[in-house]
Order: structure tokens, then sequence, then C-alpha cells
């Protein structure tokens, strides 16, 4: 039997054919246009809800909202895309502009209408909440409520959202402009090869050692030069933050991210707590890698360094069908959703230069698709990527049969999702490898994983937060972001690096997202939080896969200490339920270190 062959490029044209000169988009951005004036004109028209009556209003209101978010949705995830797959591509960029614009036009319109919502009296709001039409949209729309009663008032909230356009959104596209631009030129198997910066990342995980410093230090050089130009964007993001905060009476800087993710302080503080306490084997277990690699201690362009000559390479062919394989003995629905989406080409993994860095997932609501964007080399790291993004177009999948209101799902159970993926991926991996090389190899592509979860992150969220204080009170130089950065990876490595990357604050797009900030703990949430669904998934088998689709479509309707107690019957805001999951990846460093230390 012939297996289909998966192409490596996505296809856009089933949305709107001829890329960013396609009529078809120009047509769409156009309706979204007119869609927008009929929403912003039926939101000046709609009044405060003073009766139970108003329900049917309400419901109205709410379908024209959804009509412009799905249209809008649409339009600009497919220009992220034609921009992630080639940053040259200059018409994209100023379509991406225009989105943008009616973006800020949507986010004004819809704080109108929740400030009219707010001024509903609360025995009328208890009413309407109750109500058979609104009680399944009741948890977002008091959120709504609740989170308007935090801010400025409507006009002062509109003028922040019009400037934002290009006092701050206007810079987050500026470091994209600014990575465009860098190439980096190295020496790879006695070739020199001009690569984007995404291609000379991917360096990090190849098994020569040469390669892997060249590269590293070629990237180090290339932020370095533009250290000043990245540090007057990133201080400029950051002051734009802290004025907006300043001005509702914030007065922390996680106050917006815990509040977009549906998250307590306490839980936060626990994970962390939990992480800190349990580092150790961590530590142990990159002093060992690095004895392997042959240096008395680890380097950062190390850590994802192969440490077995079998190291699993495979094609993307070949790691397609490696995932298929394992979703498949998860759940029925996972495997042949995974399976639509390689065999339409949702995916966009060619390994070419003018791509954007990383990877991600984009959904397109209106066609019930999702998009995949990655650069593929073969890495088993890769295949753990492509899994990982997986996850989350099946949680889109998931939540198909949910109206779009409550869809909205947070960042932190959103990498839930795709790294429960990952994890049935890289622990059927493990346990089907044949020789000691191979489950040595596998085992530490999951542990690269933790310590990526919980030193790396771990180092972001440490210097972000470090950052945004030292902000507070002035402009932050390139030289003190490089320390700051150091310090900070020193710390959550466990003190246990040699060299470090003081420039990771330049090179990493996530500080520079202006849709939410602190986009860090979320990863290490999920991974944790996975973990525990995962566990409760080995317990009891193929028959789990209904009750995880069933928490997928809880996630954008409860906060997440209520997901957790509703379907793990599980305390998150306690650091044992952290160390639980921190204790299932300690075990994976307990397994290497008896493969790697013992004799024989």
């Amino acid at each position: 039997m012939n297996k289909v062959k998966y192409s490596e490029v996505w296809d856009l044209d089933v949305f709107y054919k001829g890329g960013s000169d396609s009529e078809e988009l120009r047509t769409h951005l156009d309706d979204v246009d007119k869609l927008l004036n009929s929403l912003e004109k039926e939101a000046v028209e709609f009044s405060v809800p003073e009766s139970v009556d108003a329900a049917n209003d309400i419901i109205n209101l709410i379908e024209s909202i959804k009509n412009v978010a799905l249209n809008l949705t649409q339009a600009g995830a497919v220009i992220g895309c034609f921009l992630a797959a080639d940053t040259t591509d200059k018409k994209a960029l100023l379509l991406q502009g225009e989105t943008s614009t009616l973006g800020a036009r949507f986010s004004t319109v819809m704080l109108k209408i929740q400030q009219t919502l707010s001024k509903s009296e609360d025995a009328v709001w208890k009413e309407l909440m109750e109500s058979d039409d609104l009680k399944e949209f009741a948890f977002i729309l008091t959120e709504w409520r609740d989170e308007v009663a935090l801010k400025l008032s409507e006009e002062e909230e509109s003028l922040v959202t019009a400037l934002s356009v290009d006092g701050y959104h206007g810079w987050g596209k500026l470091y994209d402009q600014l990575v465009s631009d860098i190439k980096i030129t190295i020496e790879v198997d006695g070739e020199e090869k001009e690569l984007s910066v995404g291609q000379a990342a991917n360096l990090s995980s190849n098994s020569d050692a040469g390669i892997r410093k060249r590269s590293f230090e070629a990237l180090e050089e290339a932020w370095a030069e533009k250290e000043d130009f990245f540090a007057a964007t990133l201080n400029h993001l950051a002051g734009f933050r802290l004025a907006v905060y300043k001005k509702r009476g914030w007065d922390s800087v996680l106050k917006e991210p815990l509040l977009t993710n549906r998250m307590s302080q306490k839980t936060l503080d626990a994970m962390w707590g939990a992480i800190g306490a349990n580092k150790a084997p961590f530590v142990d277990y990159l002093n060992v890698k690095a004895k392997m690699l042959g240096t008395e201690k680890m380097n950062w362009y190390d850590i994802d360094a192969p440490v077995t000559e079998s190291t699993m390479e495979l094609s993307y062919q070949e790691g397609a069908e490696f995932i298929l394989k394992h979703f498949g003995e998860f759940g029925p629905q996972l495997e042949s959703f995974s399976r639509k989406a390689f065999e339409d080409s949702w995916i966009e993994a060619e390994d070419r230069p003018n791509k954007r860095p990383g990877g991600f997932c984009t959904g397109m609501p209106m066609s019930e698709q999702s998009r995949i964007f990655m650069t593929y080399s073969g890495s088993m790291s890769n295949v753990a990527t492509l899994a990982h993004e997986l996850g989350h177009a099946f949680h889109s999948y998931a939540l198909r049969p949910v109206h779009w209101m409550n869809r909205g799902y947070a960042m932190g159970v959103a990498e839930t999702a795709s790294t429960f993926a990952e994890m049935i991926v890289a622990d059927a991996a493990v346990k089907a490898a044949e020789t000691k090389d191979e489950k040595i190899a596998l085992l530490e592509d999951k542990i690269q994983r933790s310590v990526a979860f919980f030193m790396n992150i771990h180092s972001r969220f440490l210097f972000e937060t470090r950052f945004y204080e030292e902000r507070e009170k002035g402009i932050v130089s390139a030289t003190r972001l490089n320390e700051l950065m150091e310090e900070a990876q020193r710390e959550a490595y466990g003190d246990v690096l040699d060299t470090v990357h003081p420039h990771f604050w330049a090179s990493k797009l996530h500080f520079y997202i202006t849709s939410v900030p602190f986009y860090n703990f979320p990863y290490t949430f999920g991974y944790l939080f996975s973990l525990s669904i995962y566990a409760k998934a080995l317990e009891e088998g193929a028959g789990f896969e209904e009750k995880y689709i069933a928490l997928l479509r809880d996630t954008a309707v409860m906060s997440v200490e209520d997901l957790a107690m509703k379907h793990l019957g599980e305390d998150i805001t306690k650091q044992e339920f952290w160390a639980k999951g921190v204790a299932l990846c300690v075990k994976d460093v307990e397994d290497f270190l008896e493969l790697t230390t013992k004799e024989g």
C-alpha cells in the first residue's frame, strides 16, 4: 500500500488565491470594514439592559460581534502566515498594518459594548445571566463586566487602543522587521552558507560541536550588532504597558497576564515554588551531559546537543508517520484529525531562507481549519515541535461544536493541549526504543523539554519581572539587559552554566509579542498541567479521549483552578499538585542517569 506523500509547504490558496496580492483577500478586508461599520452603529444604539427582556438584544449583538470576529481573525491569520513564510513580503506587511487598524476599531467597539453591559444593575444582571438565552454565555459576559470595572473610562480606553496601533503594536512589528533583516553566514559541512535566524537557531541540535559553537557565536554577534535597536524596542513596549497600568491604578505587571490566563497569583507562586524546590536532579543531568560532551561545565550552545551517535533523524514524511502512529495509540479522533492536517497541507515545514524563526499554530475560524508553521530539519526536537503544534490545532477542532463566544481559551490551557500531544509522542517513543543508545537519545529529548520549561522559561520569567522593575525607574540599557539576562539564566539553571546567552532577550520573539505580556509562564503551566492529564490518560487507557475532549471544551469557560478541580479533582493553588508533575520529569532524569553512568 502506497503512503500519501505529505507536502512540506502549506496550502493558503484555499482561503485566498494569489497570496498577498489576492483580490479575494482585498474584497474580504473591505467586507470586514463594512461589518465593523454596522457593528459600530449597533453599539451606539445599544442601551444599558434594564430588565431580563434585554436578553434577546444581547443575543443579537453577540451574533454581530461573532461575525466581525470570525472575518477579522480569518484575514489576520492568513496574512500572518504570508509574512511568516516570507519575511520579505512587503505587501503582506502593509496588509498586516491594515488588519491592526481594523483590530483596534474592533477593540474599541467591544469596549463600548462591555462598558454598556457593565452599567446594568446587579439584580438585572443576575436575572439576565440565569435566563435561558444567556446562561451559556454567563462566564464570558460576567468576565467582560468584571474586567471593565478594572479599566479606565470608555473614552480613555478607546484612546489607548487608538494610540496603540502605531505607539505599541508598531514597536512589535518593528522587531519582526529587524529580525527579518538579519542573515547569518556560517560554515556548515565545509560549505559557507547564508542562513535566516530560524535556520541558524536550528543548528543548536547539530551533532557537530564546532557547528553549534560557530552558530551560537554568529547569532550572538548579530544580536549584539543591533542590540541598541532591540533595547529601544523592548523599552518602548514595556513603557507603553507601564503607562497604561499606572493610569488604571494597577500595581503589578502580572495583573494583565494573570487575568488573561484566568489564573490566580497563588497558583503561579505554587507552580514556581514546586519547580524551585526540585531543580537539583536537572542540575545533575546537565553536569553529566557536559561530561558526556567532553566539557567540564555546560555551555549554552550545548544544551540541545545530542548525546549519542545514534540520535534519530527523521525525514518530514517519517516524522509525520511517527506522530500519527503514536497519536493513534491515544485515540482515534486525534489521529484522524492530524492525518487530515498532513494530507490537506495545513503545515509549513520546509527548511528555506526568509522564513521567520520559531513555530506556531493559527486558526482560520471561518473555514474551521488551522495552519501550522515551523522549520523542519529532521531532529526529534522538530518532531516534538510538530506534535506540539498539532495539539494546538486539535484543541480548536475539539471546540468546533461550541459557540464562538465560548472558544476564547487562555494561553496556559492552550499550552496544555499542545504539550499533551507532545508528551504522547515523546513517551511512546522512549517505550518503543530498541537499543540503549536510542533510549538514551529519546529520554534526553524528553528531559530537554523539562529543562526548557523549568529552567529556560523560568529564566525568561525572572528576566522579565526584573526588567519591568527597573523599567519603572527609566530606560534600561542594552548592557544592563544583558546583565539581567545572564543573572536570570545562571539562577534559573542552578548556576550550572559556563557560557550563557546574554542576548537571549533580543533573540526571543516572545518578549516582543504585543497581544499579551509575560509570554512565558503559561508554557510551564501547560507542561505541568498536561502531565496530570497524561497520567490520567495512562491510567484509563483509550477510552480517555472523550474525557480529554470534554476538558478541552471547558477551557474557555472557567478559571484554571475550577477546570482542574472539575476534571482532575485537584487544587492547583497548592505546591503539592505541581510537585507531582515535576516528580514524573525527575523519573526521566533518574532513568537517563542510570543508563549513562552505570558500568556496561
